[in-house]
């Protein structure tokens, strides 16, 4: 039995019952200011189905307090480059949907063809993913609450609306000074990833369909697992970035010139 019996995990803080604004200024909030210093960003949810990832990441919808972690980073954003005069800033934003192992754009509902990705100097392309500008922060937020009505979900034991899929909502920030006569530009971006949640079939008793996606999404969470694990280790020649899209698409995210950050959202309730 070459099972692991003992499991070791490194983390930075414990947050228990605290609030949106917690999270993101006390979590969040370095990593999305650097990316306006010109280094890349990534944070992920991870975590089991129900945890409240989606919560986490996007926030709930009926007040204004319970806003996410992508609606104040928009607002960060968007603020500290008014705070900027002297630096020119364009902002892009894309969504990409992982949904069993294809790749939709949920900013172009009427295309429902797969997108292909192409391995590409530095990182993964995806081709065909629509990018768009945003002139401020209420047009950014209005082109990411489009792509969430787009979403797959589905219902389970655990979970009334169950992310079906991985959803990567990517800012996109190219710089310029406004004062100095150089054509230097200064070019980042931040991925926010929503991840469908890790499921145990017996827990959520899922069927047909669902227990398919199911399938689906614990293969790509076990291979970002492994990934991350080889990532860690420094004798590590390969690291198995093209075993899953997600793994693929965040080949450029997930060390290197890039800060990364994973909230791990996990259920109180010792059944769990």
């Amino acid at each position: 039995n070459n099972q692991q019996e003992h499991l070791n995990f490194a983390f930075d803080s414990v947050l228990h019952n605290v609030g949106q604004e917690t999270i993101f200024d006390d979590v969040c909030k370095d990593t999305v200011s650097s990316v306006l210093q010109g280094y890349n960003g990534t944070i992920l949810c991870y975590g089991q189905t129900g945890a409240g990832k989606t919560f986490t990441m996007s926030g709930g919808s009926l007040t204004y307090q319970h806003r996410g972690i992508i609606p104040r980073t928009i607002s960060h954003i968007f603020r500290t480059i008014g705070e900027r005069p002297e630096t020119a800033a364009t902002v892009r934003v894309s969504y990409l949907e992982l949904y069993n192992e294809s790749a939709y754009d949920v900013l172009d509902p009427t295309s429902q063809e797969e997108l292909t990705m192409v391995d590409m100097k530095g990182g993964t392309h995806v081709r065909g993913l629509s990018c768009h500008i945003a002139n401020n922060e209420e047009e950014a937020l209005n082109l990411f609450f489009e792509g969430e009505t787009s979403r797959a979900i589905g219902e389970h034991q655990l979970n009334k609306t169950s992310s079906r899929s991985h959803c990567l909502f990517t800012i996109y920030v190219e710089q310029r000074s406004r004062v100095e006569s150089d054509e230097r530009v200064l070019q980042s971006k931040l991925n926010l990833v929503d991840l469908a949640g890790s499921e145990r079939v017996k827990k959520t008793q899922s069927t047909g369909i669902i227990l398919e996606e199911a399938k689906y999404i614990n293969k790509s969470l076990t291979y970002l697992e492994q990934v991350v694990l080889a990532l860690t280790d420094r004798h590590r020649e390969h690291i198995p970035f093209r075993q899953s899209r997600l793994t693929n698409v965040l080949k450029d995210s997930l060390g290197g010139n890039c800060r990364t950050l994973l909230i791990a959202n996990i259920w109180p309730e010792t059944t769990h």
